[in-house]
């Protein structure tokens, strides 16, 4: 009874992953969940024995399972698809890295330390131009071009604030692949000076990364340090920008939809052991009448 309330138990667990990864199938960015289950301890009556030299042969453990208990809970970090919104600062990864957030300025570097990473990059300019994800008014963190090393060179410490500065006087921006904002002002002109460029951060264990609620996450123990680098940069492993887009969530419902039905059999069939073993029992107390 008590390996068949363990399967219960962690079977709920296992409709719980799925159902929210269903709720969230439309959430942008949002990286898909999956439960896996290993065997508990087992109760081991014998542990066997080798041959016996011109005697007998070997014999095999004799052990009892005593239920389920979970292994863990994994995040799938695969592309999502591509949906087109049209807007300038609707921004989608094709590849690898996560968008980086921050609101704590260091004064040491006068640099801005990611506190959040996030593949969700709808964003949008607030009233003094920064580049801010309008849900949790947490800064978008980049750099200015480096027309010397454009590509290498930025740490943590480093990066800035993405912003369009009002008295730049730009009409309308845009946003290439490799990162770089750039801006043409109302005589038609393009501003070769001021080219603010978002940056992206990679980890050697993305599945390590914690979720922090509101698309966001955090770095772990085990996802290792980031790595800033511009978008595009093959040295690095850095994916690609695509403005005016988004990336949707990357949750399969035809396999949910299986993983939910296993999950309900699977909780079923561990409630039915329960009921059998209470017979059983009842069967016992009724053996004195």
């Amino acid at each position: 009874m008590s390996s068949a309330i363990s399967g219960l138990r962690n079977h709920q667990t296992y409709m719980d992953v799925v159902g929210h990864n269903i709720a969230n199938v439309n959430t942008v960015g949002y990286k898909a969940s999956r439960i896996n289950f290993k065997e508990a301890l087992a109760q081991t009556y014998s542990v066997g024995s080798a041959p016996v030299a011109n005697g007998i042969g070997g014999t095999n453990p004799i052990q009892v399972g005593l239920g389920v208990v979970m292994g863990g809970v994994d995040t799938i970090m695969t592309q999502g698809p591509m949906t087109t919104t049209g807007k300038t600062t609707d921004l989608a990864i094709q590849g690898q890295g996560f968008f980086m957030l921050g609101t704590t300025l260091d004064a040491t570097t006068g640099g801005y330390a990611p506190a959040y990473f996030t593949r969700d990059g709808a964003f949008a300019l607030d009233k003094d131009g920064y580049l801010v994800d309008p849900v949790s008014g947490n800064y978008v963190l980049g750099a200015l071009a480096d027309p010397a090393n454009p590509a290498m060179g930025y740490t943590a410490g480093e990066v800035k604030r993405v912003r369009i500065d009002p008295t730049w006087g730009w009409a309308s921006f845009s946003i290439s692949n490799d990162g770089k904002i750039t801006g043409v002002k109302a005589d038609g002109t393009t501003d070769a000076t001021n080219r603010p460029r978002i940056l992206l951060a990679g980890f050697s264990n993305p599945e390590g990364l914690v979720r922090a609620g509101g698309n966001l996450f955090r770095a772990g123990l085990n996802s290792g340090t980031p790595t800033i680098a511009p978008p595009g940069d093959n040295t690095q492993g850095m994916g690609s920008l695509m403005s005016g887009t988004l990336e949707a969530s990357n949750v399969d419902l035809a396999e949910q939809f299986s993983r939910m039905i296993m999950a309900e059999r699977g909780f079923q069939a561990n409630s039915r052991i329960i009921t059998a073993s209470d017979e059983m029992l009842q069967d016992l107390v009724n053996m004195k009448r």
